[in-house]
């Protein structure tokens, strides 16, 4: 495993100080928690209400066939929109300031078939710390067929990557819940951690909830259910492949794009950047004007802001948004965003082309 990379910390302080002390002067001044509030509580119980709502009308065997295929596509809707939107603040520990709270909504997580513990492992700890760095972060990492760091090693598969890409997005969710939990728990070397030894507790959370899974997603339909198994197994690829697809884009919009960079540590393994300016440059942000789309996913199209601030609610993100941009202009530091997801998307497939291209030569951002 590569070293530890470590970030210039004692240059550039300001940014950091003063992007806080703003941030924490708008929700002193407006009298705010920055955890959840009654929004976000009616948009959990809606998002968790159209995934067990979806599976207990087809569950009820009250429906057609094509109506209960349906079900199953809105169930991945409702799957990708608890990890947007539920399960990423509690597990970042925004959603409350009750641990237990955090806990129990995080285990909404384990319930549609993740790990919880392993996503705390590989997303809050290494894909926020070294957020765009190759050889670190584990988001970079998706399959031998895509290369989303420029730092990688080029195959010839590569350049197809553009159109190769997005149907492999798809299967993120089916992989997540039969191979990558157990892969991880078992991996010697995890991020920064080596030999890493697993709680007791998350081996029998993980055993037990997947468990669960199993049994209502697979189990029981086939049990109470008058269909074959070649009809489940329709239902359930729909299920996970509309919410993987939704997953897998959304996610690399924030990061792997035109505008972001990929940075390299110098000699002593050190990103001379100051933490919160790498994340500056690392990050994008997109369609912040659509309240649909910001509604649905959370704060993933406000990756700026929930990089910097991973323990306030994705809820109050639109409002610090247009004070964390003021405060990037002031410092003549990048704030990377796409008006439209459209346009986002768009740079997301030019950037896999030319990642893909083996010719490309990556320029580092100056």
């Amino acid at each position: 495993m590569a070293d530890k990379v470590t970030f210039n910390n004692k240059i550039d302080r300001e940014f950091s100080k003063t992007v806080k002390a703003r941030v924490n002067q708008y929700f002193e001044e407006n009298n705010l928690s920055k955890n959840a509030n009654t929004s976000m509580v009616i948009k959990t119980i809606i998002i968790l209400g159209i995934y067990f709502g979806s599976y207990a009308l087809i569950i009820s065997g009250g429906f057609s066939l094509p109506l209960m295929w349906f079900f199953c596509i809105m169930m991945g809707v409702g799957m990708a929109g608890i990890g947007f939107s539920v399960s990423h603040d509690a597990l970042h520990g925004a959603y409350s300031s009750n641990n237990t709270i955090n806990y129990l909504i995080g285990l909404t997580f384990d319930f549609v078939g993740a790990n919880g513990y392993i996503w705390k492992i590989t997303h809050n700890i290494i894909h926020h710390t070294y957020t765009n760095i190759h050889g670190h972060d584990e988001d970079l990492e998706v399959a031998e067929f895509i290369r989303l760091s420029p730092h990688s090693e080029h195959k010839p598969v590569h350049r197809f990557q553009q159109y190769l890409a997005f149907p492999a997005y798809s299967f993120a969710t089916i992989f997540w819940v039969f191979v990558k939990d157990y892969w991880y728990f078992f991996k010697p070397e995890l991020g920064p951690y080596e030999n890493k030894n697993h709680p007791a507790k998350e081996w029998f959370t993980l055993i037990l909830t997947k468990l669960v899974y199993y049994g209502y997603a697979i189990v029981l339909p086939l049990l109470i259910l008058d269909i074959t198994w070649w009809q489940l197994l329709i239902g359930f690829l729909s299920l996970h492949l509309t919410a993987g697809l939704i997953l897998g884009i959304i996610f690399q919009l924030a990061h792997v794009v035109e505008e972001t960079t990929h940075p390299i540590p110098d000699e002593q393994n050190m990103i001379d950047n100051h933490w919160a300016i790498h994340e500056m440059f690392t990050t994008n942000n997109f369609a912040r004007k659509n309240k649909v789309l910001s509604w649905y996913i959370g704060g993933l199209n406000y990756q700026i802001e929930h990089h910097l601030f991973p323990k306030v609610c994705s809820i109050h993100y639109p409002k610090i948004s247009p004070i964390v941009e003021e405060i990037a202009n002031e410092f003549g530091i990048p704030y990377n965003c796409h008006d439209t997801f459209g346009e986002a998307v768009a740079s997301h497939y030019r950037t896999l082309k030319k990642f893909g291209d083996p010719k490309f030569e990556w320029a580092p951002a100056v």
